[in-house]
């Protein structure tokens, strides 16, 4: 890894989104929530892979972030369980069947994405 890229991985953020982005179409919609929490400045989006692979600068900046927030698709909560793995125990936890959607009969609609990023606003917020 080149230094300036662990500078920016290292830096702490106040605010860390970290979501699902599996092949249903929670996944989807996590994802497209996350990313769209990120673009509208609430938080910014980090990288779940690198917590699933241990990847210590990853790690690291989590540990210290001031508020993370988890959004899962589905009960299999595998945001949440990947956090937790690796040590990471203080987030908001956000899962979209628990507002009522459903895997494989919710298409990732505008108005889905919306109402998912607005909840996930207001666990940040709260």
């Amino acid at each position: 890894m080149r230094n300036e890229d662990k500078a920016s991985v290292c830096s702490p953020t106040s605010r860390l989104i970290f979501s699902c982005s599996g092949a249903a179409d929670l996944g989807e919609i996590s994802d497209k929530a996350a990313r769209k929490l990120a673009k509208d400045g609430v938080g910014k989006m980090f990288c779940l892979a690198g917590i699933g692979g241990r990847v210590e600068p990853i790690t690291a900046a989590t540990k210290s972030a001031a508020q993370i927030l988890a959004i899962d698709g589905c009960r299999l909560d595998c945001t949440k369980n990947c956090l937790q793995q690796a040590g990471v125990n203080n987030f908001q936890h956000l899962r979209i069947t628990d507002m009522g959607m459903e895997k494989g009969g919710s298409p990732a609609t505008d108005e889905r994405l919306l109402e998912v990023a607005q909840k996930a606003k207001e666990l940040f917020d709260s």
